[in-house]
């Protein structure tokens, strides 16, 4: 078989490469006619980009947990850049959306409005703890410069603390605290002061842990924060999208020595509001950071909107703009978000995310019995992983396979994203039922086995 470069395994982390002979394959078999002539005028006026464009396909329409293209096939769609938690195209966000743009489309600004005040109020009472005063941004990666500028402006410092291989944005600021070669690499210099540790990834723990965690990953946090001194903010995913799940304890370990050493915590949740079986993910782990960034799920699968939550000490920037957007406090983005998050807690989204998923999970396990490749299956509500090996005994991370995997799943209707290069990551909408749920993982357990054969 023919090995991709060292150079691209490298970029293979967040998302799968859109420019590897495997893409070329699939395309050449599923795509011609008006679906060719539409991509070749897409990649002539766009900017080409990894992960973006080249595109893969032309979209016509999404509705529930299908995406269609232009000859009519419909895929399950386990991907959906996490902003499908309500479906797509849900009738009470559109209907929202509808009504909001014939009273106030746009809020100028200087000025507030009904929706706006309502979200602030609807986030603040479900968050947990003290997180009570909101800002709103047009996109996650905005808001992650928002928390950077008020722990900077909170705390006196301006260095950081977050993880390699972690994603908060494609920005300069995010990519500085991110840790992913393919938005990093040729672009420096970055920010100062953005120290980085390893994640608390069981599978492939760098401290040497084999069986049961002993938190060492937790304790060099707490060493980094001692010798740097002056370091402002830890910020990290409390789970990260390609399936690591820190211990039980690991966070609490985290915010006892932020306290300690005078370090705010901030917490990416961009993807979640319920996909890990809780509205916010760090309510798993019994702990609340001081700012919780939220984003993608937030407009309903139809509209832009993020925003922070912060404890209300850190109400200290009046004097400065932390985060002065045009469309900071977009009425319709607004009435989107609320009508999402009354959605969810209606239709019980967040106990049947954590139900169904425990399901799939076990699921999955039984899966991971029958294929010798797969050496670790993880999930937490419906963020679940499956990642795929050479073997399991020196976990060599299949990268070419899990690629295959993916077309091939995608050849059934079933659309996903491979994450770290070699992780199947699975999020469909938490609208998704137990029916669809099961037939997603028999086309994943065909295709495991039609793929071994030519790997």
């Amino acid at each position: 078989m023919k090995k991709e470069t060292p150079h691209l395994d490298l970029f293979k982390t967040e998302g799968d490469l859109n420019i590897s002979s495997q893409r070329t394959a699939w395309s050449e078999a599923h795509i011609a006619g008006e679906t060719k002539q539409w991509l070749e005028k897409d990649e002539k006026y766009f900017l080409r980009q990894s992960l973006s464009t080249p595109c893969l396909n032309v979209l016509a329409k999404a509705e529930g947990i299908y995406l269609e293209d232009l000859d009519g096939r419909r895929y399950m769609d386990f991907h959906g850049n996490d902003v499908h938690q309500v479906g797509f195209a849900n009738p009470r966000v559109l209907a929202a959306i509808e009504h909001q743009m014939r009273l106030l489309p746009f809020c100028t600004r200087r000025y507030t409005n009904i929706p706006a005040i309502q979200l602030a109020e609807k986030l603040a009472s479900l968050a947990p703890g003290d997180l009570n005063k909101v800002l709103l941004a047009p996109g996650g990666t905005t808001a992650i410069g928002m928390a950077l500028k008020l722990a900077r402006v909170a705390t006196g410092r301006f260095k950081t603390i977050s993880m390699w291989g972690s994603f908060h944005g494609a920005s300069l600021d995010a990519i500085s605290v991110g840790g992913e070669a393919l938005f990093r690499s040729g672009i420096g210099p970055l920010l100062p002061g953005t120290e980085h540790v390893p994640p608390p990834n069981a599978y492939r723990c760098v401290f040497g842990c084999e069986g049961s965690c002993n938190l060492r990953c937790a304790e060099y946090i707490d060493y980094v924060l001692e010798k740097e001194g002056d370091v402002g903010a830890v910020i990290a995913e409390t789970v990260r999208n390609t399936g690591i799940i820190p211990p039980v304890d690991y966070w609490k370990r985290v915010r006892e020595a932020c306290d300690r050493h005078g370090a705010l915590l901030v917490l990416d949740e961009i993807h979640g509001l319920g996909r890990t079986g809780r509205m916010f993910s760090c309510e798993h782990y019994g702990i609340v950071p001081d700012i919780l960034v939220l984003g993608k799920s937030l407009g309903g699968a139809v509209l832009p909107l993020a925003g922070i939550i912060a404890s209300e000490h850190l109400d200290v920037a009046p004097h400065i703009s932390i985060g002065h957007f045009t469309h900071e406090k977009n009425p319709v983005a607004c009435a989107a978000a609320l009508a999402t998050l009354e959605y969810i807690e209606e239709q019980n989204l967040v106990e049947h995310s954590r139900e169904l998923g425990n399901w799939a999970l076990e699921r999955l396990r039984e899966i991971q019995s029958r294929h010798r490749h797969i050496g670790d299956v993880r999930g937490l509500g419906l963020l679940l992983n499956v990642e795929l090996v050479e073997d399991r005994q020196s976990r060599a991370p299949a990268r070419e396979l899990a690629e295959r995997v993916m077309y091939a799943c995608l050849s059934r209707g079933l659309s996903f994203k491979v994450t770290m290069g070699n992780v199947i990551t699975l999020a469909p909408p938490l609208v998704i039922r137990r029916d669809e749920m099961a037939n997603a993982l028999e086309i994943l357990d065909l295709c495991l086995s039609e793929c071994y054969s030519s790997h």
